[in-house]
């Protein structure tokens, strides 16, 4: 007798709605993961809706659905998302089960030689012995604009008798264009290449250092491991309040001036970037400090981690 009639199909069907099912919601939770990330990095870049809608040409509707997991976006907006805001397109696509320093490890090992991946297989293998810091007298200041990363960096610098350098400051001098002209020619992406180019440079240079760094620098991973790993890194904290306090009397605005939701922007910034500036060595309050007293206490904490850098390498 002949089984392959309607009675076949009906018993098939069932399986077929379960798995379209399944598929259904694996594709929501998706499209929700990838609008989170979205949000995540545009956050963590400083960039409002409004300012990403203007750079990739996406109306703030679209990429508002985007962000909430409501948007089946297609590969080409997406790819013009990703170069709006300065990220890889795979990094926005990634599944999330890769473990949280991924994107830099692949960063080091697209540029790395040959003899440099032997090393890194005979570190992972357990063959290689760990190298002692030596960044006990070189200090990288990071945080949120308005965090006092300058002003604190300048007295620490004088008081210690090192150099002081602001990594924006020596972009714009290697390039000869204001941050705000590299940004209109070259985009987000285009800074960060200069930004790592420069900051490659300056940890060639010998002798101690004071830096201060743009408050974005966290966002790229191998740019701030870099940082992390030739510096003595600080996390300069602040109110929010403070911080746009700071900002507003510095006259400096970027990238929240146009927009009427200013506070909660830099507050949605500063929530995003925490876990990231948390991963430096060391954190200071800077809330409701003079900047005298603040570069006192900084400059003491210097002190204390170079004297006893020396003395576990002695």
């Amino acid at each position: 007798m002949d089984r392959t009639g309607p009675e076949t199909e009906q018993i098939a069907a069932p399986g077929a709605e379960a798995v379209a099912a399944l598929a259904g919601e694996a594709e929501a939770a998706f499209l929700a993961a990838l609008g989170q990330r979205v949000r995540i990095m545009r956050a963590q870049r400083g960039m409002s809706r409004k300012v990403l809608s203007r750079v990739s040409g996406i109306s703030e509707r679209y990429i508002a659905q985007l962000e909430s997991g409501r948007g089946n976006v297609s590969i080409i907006l997406l790819r013009r998302v990703a170069n709006a805001i300065g990220a890889r397109l795979e990094d926005l696509v990634l599944t999330g089960q890769e473990m949280q320093d991924w994107p830099m490890i692949r960063d080091l090992m697209r540029g790395a030689s040959d003899e440099q991946v032997a090393q890194v297989k005979a570190l992972l293998s357990g063959n290689a012995s760990a190298k002692a810091s030596a960044a006990a007298r070189r200090v990288a200041l990071i945080g949120l604009r308005g965090a006092g990363k300058s002003t604190l960096g300048r007295i620490v610098a004088e008081k210690l008798g090192w150099s002081f350098v602001e990594l924006n400051r020596e972009i714009e001098r290697e390039n000869g264009l204001s941050v705000a002209e590299i940004f209109a020619l070259y985009g987000q992406e285009g800074y960060r290449r200069l930004e790592q180019a420069a900051l490659r440079r300056l940890i060639a240079q010998p002798g101690p250092m004071v830096l201060a760094t743009g408050g974005g620098i966290v966002a790229e991973p191998l740019t701030f491991d870099l940082v992390l790993s030739a510096f003595f890194t600080i996390w300069l904290k602040a109110r929010p309040e403070e911080h746009m306090r700071r900002v507003r009397q510095q006259g400096d605005l970027r990238p929240m001036g146009d927009d009427r939701s200013a506070m909660q922007e830099l507050r949605t910034i500063l929530a995003s970037r925490e876990p990231l500036y948390a991963r430096a060595q060391a954190a200071f309050d800077t809330a409701g400090q003079p900047a005298a007293t603040a570069g006192d206490r900084l400059a003491a904490l210097i002190e204390s981690h170079a004297g006893g850098a020396r003395t576990q390498g002695a």
